[in-house]
């Protein structure tokens, strides 16, 4: 995997403004926030999407997420959040690194903005893709 600039944090080579630590996880502020609070989390294990993770670089990212989404919005009393995670170039992601957004959304609306382009699949559609989908696990 390349030497991102997460790895880099990881190493020591690159300062953070670090929030939360152990042994399979790492949580600090984005230097470049959408909204005042804006923290990543990343696992110490090298993956570049999700996917890729092994179970129990999942399980910690999952045990700490909602503890820092408490943190971030009891310190910056925003009054609402968003949880991001994106995978892949087309997905929007800048670091192939697996990381986490917490992004406090405030009453002004700052904060991340989404557009949300739904489509209708017809029912049979759906059935045939959760199917497949199933039968991948």
């Amino acid at each position: 995997m390349a030497d991102t600039i997460f790895q880099k944090i990881l190493d020591g080579k690159v300062p953070c403004h670090k929030i939360y630590e152990d042994e399979n996880v790492l949580a600090f502020m984005d230097v470049n926030p959408i909204s005042l609070g804006h923290t990543l989390v990343i696992p110490k294990e090298p993956a570049k999407m999700l996917g890729e993770l092994s179970d129990d670089s999942a399980a910690a990212l999952g045990r700490v997420l909602p503890r820092l989404a408490r943190a971030v919005v009891a310190a910056t009393g925003a009054s609402s959040y968003n949880v991001l995670q994106n995978n892949g170039a087309h997905a929007h992601q800048a670091v192939f690194h697996v990381h986490f957004h917490i992004i406090p959304k405030y009453e002004d609306n700052s904060g991340l903005g989404i557009e949300w382009n739904i489509s209708e699949p017809p029912p049979e559609e759906l059935a045939g893709i959760a199917k497949k989908i199933a039968s991948k696990l």
